[in-house]
């Protein structure tokens, strides 16, 4: 069995193509995005759906105030949506977006505890960057920036749900390892992509 995760969560490393759920502009195309379609976007690559879970996971695992980093998470999410969809771009946004998920692989896998403020920090930070890399993306559509972070708070309370469930677990610290691990390869993975 040992065996057999190691294999898989390498190979989900190898393909870091699985993980892109943002290409950059939309080519001038001029459709203008749903709110299902906003929606959807942070469910379509491997990148922010495991970050997002991720952030739950962590706050439910080590915190007390197990609100505080999803909520910091989603504020700024929209903050640096809202600035990508205004133009803002910084070149080293999806080297960030893959270093957030080796760092909050690392959080989960260690159950690194940190002061709130802290955690909700280094969580924060990253957050910006996953707004700039889907604000870009969002056609100026408050509508679908409406159901991206509605996807986002839908994200986070399943992964508090999965923190939960781990806490009362007799494997616990395993499988915080197995999926902080997971992240963390998908990160290097990514990483590995852009060198």
């Amino acid at each position: 069995m040992r065996f057999t995760t190691k294999t898989v969560v390498s190979l989900f490393a190898l393909f870091p193509a699985l993980a892109l759920a943002h290409t950059g502009q939309d080519s001038g195309a001029h459709h203008t995005l749903s709110f299902s379609e906003g929606f959807l976007h942070p469910l379509t690559g491997a990148d922010h759906l495991v970050v997002m879970l991720l952030v739950g996971v962590w706050s439910a695992m080590n915190t007390r105030q197990w609100w505080l980093a999803p909520l910091v998470f989603a504020w700024l999410l929209l903050t640096g949506a809202l600035a990508g969809m205004a133009g803002l771009t910084l070149s080293g946004t999806e080297f960030i977006v893959a270093t957030s998920l080796l760092g909050l692989g690392v959080m989960v896998a260690l159950q690194m505890k940190l002061p709130e403020a802290t955690g909700a920090l280094v969580i924060g930070a990253f957050a910006i960057f996953h707004g700039l890399a889907h604000g870009a993306e969002l056609s100026h559509s408050l509508a679908a920036l409406s159901g991206m972070v509605l996807a986002t708070a839908g994200l986070h309370l399943a992964g508090l749900g999965i923190g939960w469930l781990l806490i009362r677990s007799s494997v616990k610290h395993g499988a915080s390892r197995v999926l902080g691990a997971f992240a963390s390869l998908i990160g290097i993975g990514l990483l590995a992509g852009m060198i």
